[in-house]
This record gives C-alpha cells, structure tokens and sequence, in this order.
C-alpha cells in the first residue's frame, strides 16, 4: 500500500513522524509497522530517521504491506463499490464475516480474500463493522490499515441506514430508543435490555403500515450486538422472521433486516461517499416495491 503527502506551509519544519501522527492521520502501530518494515520516501530519496525535518512543498511518501490472516476461497462476492482503499460488498443471508473456527471455508472474509487473489491485490481485510449472519447487505470493508483507523476512530464516521420489518404497530411515526443492553448471562450469544448493561442507541423512522407488521428506516447511533433486535423486542415489536428475539414467519427465513445504506468522507480524498444495497427479494415482498426504492439515487432505480 502506499500513502502520499505534500507537506504544506502550516507543517512546514515537522518531523517525519509528527506529519505520519498528525495530518496523515496514522494509527501508532501502522506507524511503527511502517518505520521497522515497510519504507519512507522525501521527493523521491529514501529517509531512515522518523526525526528528519519536512519543508513547505516536500512529497513524503509512505510504503507498506498488508497481509490477511484467512484462507482465500473463491466464492460468488457481489460487490458495491471499489478503490484503491475500501471494498463494499453486499453480503448475502446465511454468511458470517469472520471464520470462527479453523476449517471454516464459507465466510465473506474469505471470499473477500479469494477475490483479492484472484485480482492480483495484496490487501489487507478489516471489515469496519458487524452484521449478523442473517442480516444482509452492505458491508465496507478497509483495504488497509490505514483506511480502518480513518473510518473507525468513531462509531459516527460512517452513517448507516438499515431497512427493518417490525411486528405490529408502532405508536410514533418516528422515535430513539435509548436502553442500554448486556448479554442474558455470561457465555451465553444472546443479549437483552437491562440497566448494567452499555449504552445503546437507535433511531427509527416509519416507511410504512401494513397493518400486521411496520417497515422501518433505522439509524445507530451505538453499535451494540444484536441491537436492533434486542430493542424492537423490548418494545413489544420483535422483527419479522427473529428465531431468537421473535417468532418464525412463513413469509421470510430469517429476520427481516438489510443494512442499506453508507455514508462517509472517503479517508484519502476527503469527499463524501454515498453507497446502497438493493434490497433482498425475501424482504421486497414484506416492505413493497415503492418503499425499497424511495430512498435511491435516480441511477438505481
């Protein structure tokens, strides 16, 4: 990977490490990942001292390489978006992010590690955030170290939308649910409101009433496991299909939730991008047509 800067009037006289720590925005340990191994460039010459000093107009060059600690495997990946520093895929039902044991050979880590093969990328893959197995949509994941820390220094750089059916009515046209949520007890993957637990936020947003069941626009403010789950079950109002906070439904296998949109100021060229999922067929048919596509570009339409 390679990162460039040109070092302007107002670091002027900083030292090399000063500008990897401040306006390149580095982590300490890819710093120091890039002082012992990768390699620093001043305008073209190479630079072994993280004291020497920059000037007004200077290009300094950082080069490193990412390594992934999982076992590619070619499997079919449908992705969003691509550049040099992130990927975004939308991320089918039934598939977990990470492998959780060692003869896993089935999770988007590992197709994404099999794409980057196939491609010819030596990237790294740090997915920035979690969606449950059953949950679909989109996931970006940073290609680097670097992109990681830009966009993960705080749950609010990246602004998430998800797609959600609810059973039942909800009173308000749009709410936050503030409660805070702990796991039901220790060991145990499942999770519940109560008073010791972390702070938890979501934000809703009524698309539409069909009367059985509400669709739902949903922000977090948190990112807490299960959270969307674990709130609207509180409520009284489980999401369609939960086999673990709700109840089966013929209609859909699984929880009717869709990560579906991103927003965030690209960590290199500092512009706002704007990425959506299409929403599953197994949820169209809960939320309806007009709903899945209110909230598109012109261009996916």
């Amino acid at each position: 990977m390679e990162l460039t800067y040109q070092v302007d009037r107002d670091h002027a006289g900083c030292c090399v490490r000063q500008a990897a720590r401040g306006p390149m925005h580095l982590s300490e340990k890819l710093w120091r990942k890039i002082k012992w191994n990768g390699t620093i460039t001043v305008n073209g010459s190479p630079v072994s001292s993280p004291s020497h000093r920059l000037e007004a107009g200077d290009r300094l060059v950082f080069q490193w390489e990412e390594t992934a600690a999982v076992i590619p495997v070619h499997l079919p990946l449908a992705i969003l978006y691509e550049d040099e520093d992130l990927l975004a895929v939308d991320k089918p039902a039934g598939m977990l992010i990470h492998p959780t044991w060692s003869g896993a050979r089935d999770t988007l880590a590992q197709a994404v590690g099999g794409y980057f093969r196939q491609s010819g990328q030596k990237c790294g893959i740090h997915p920035l955030y979690r969606l449950d197995r059953d949950t679909t949509g989109l996931l970006l994941v940073a290609k680097s170290a670097f992109a990681k820390h830009a966009l993960t220094r705080s749950h609010q750089e990246i602004y998430r939308e998800y797609l959600a059916v609810c059973e039942g009515d909800l009173a308000e046209p749009r709410g936050r649910i503030h409660l805070p949520i702990g796991r039901v007890a220790e060991g145990v993957d499942r999770w519940m409101v109560r008073e010791d637990g972390r702070p938890a936020v979501t934000d809703y947003e009524i698309l539409a009433d069909r009367g059985d069941h509400t669709v739902l626009k949903i922000h977090l403010l948190t990112g807490r496991t299960h959270q969307i789950r674990v709130h609207f079950a509180h409520k009284g109002h489980p999401l369609v299909g939960d086999p673990v906070y709700g109840t089966r439904d013929p209609r859909i296998a699984r929880q009717a939730l869709h990560a579906w949109t991103v927003r965030f100021c690209h960590p290199r060229t500092g512009e706002e991008v704007f990425l959506t999922a299409p929403v599953p067929e197994d949820m169209r048919g809960l939320a309806g047509s007009r709903v899945c596509t209110a909230f598109l570009p012109q261009n996916m339409l």
